[in-house]
């Protein structure tokens, strides 16, 4: 048996109710979901907004976000320290949340698309690294065989939480200082996107997260 951490509220004491109840996972998931989906509403009536869904899909993107969110906010815990419930920061587009990383991702994928180029052609190849960013990324990805075993062998999910958020960030070092899109290397950097985007999606799907190709 595991031992399994506290959760706390805002008053730093075990979270619940306002009546003093325990709170039911189904209720924090609905209001995670309602949150979500008012986030991503909000963003989709600002003047100039990038986002990429419509209202058909909006139900559908706040039902993963939410539950995301929550999963996320939980597994990326220490498995025996207790932590601070709070859904302002779990859904915070900066910092390491499943929001973010969810961003980060559909992000990922809307540069491959937009070069017109498929998974299958991109299959073909042939890598090539030069610029440290890119070397900073490559390299990331190959230690996530040895996160995945460390994870299964201490039982503690939180390092897929810390290797994809680190991911992410090293993404987006790359992505700032590399042109993809119309540069010499384009598709050797495709590559890179492609190969950083399914490593993502595999390590989001171990934690039960399922991650948006638009956003």
């Amino acid at each position: 048996r595991l031992p399994l951490p506290q959760v706390l509220g805002d008053d730093k004491k075990k979270f619940k109710t306002r009546s003093g109840e325990t709170v039911k996972l189904v209720d924090l998931l609905d209001e995670a979901v309602i949150r979500s989906k008012a986030q991503l509403q909000e963003r989709m009536n600002t003047e100039g907004s990038t986002v990429q869904i419509t209202q058909d899909s909006l139900q559908d993107a706040a039902n993963k976000i939410g539950y995301g969110c929550v999963k996320y906010a939980d597994l990326r815990q220490h498995r025996i320290s207790d932590y601070q419930f709070s859904y302002d920061k779990m859904l915070d587009l900066k910092g390491n949340t499943a929001v973010y990383l969810m961003y980060a991702y559909a992000r990922i994928k809307s540069i491959v698309a937009k070069s017109g180029k498929s998974s299958e052609e991109l299959k073909n190849v042939l890598p090539s690294v030069e610029h440290p960013k890119e070397y900073n990324v490559v390299l990331h990805v190959l230690k996530f065989p040895e996160v995945v075993e460390r994870v299964v062998d201490q039982l503690l999910p939180h390092f897929i939480c810390e290797y994809l958020y680190e991911m992410a960030e090293k993404f987006n070092e790359f992505y700032k200082e590399c042109k993809v899109i119309g540069s010499p290397q384009e598709t050797q950097r495709l590559l890179i996107c492609e190969v950083v985007a399914v490593t993502m999606k595999k390590a989001m799907s171990l934690l039960g997260l399922t991650p948006l190709d638009k956003i």
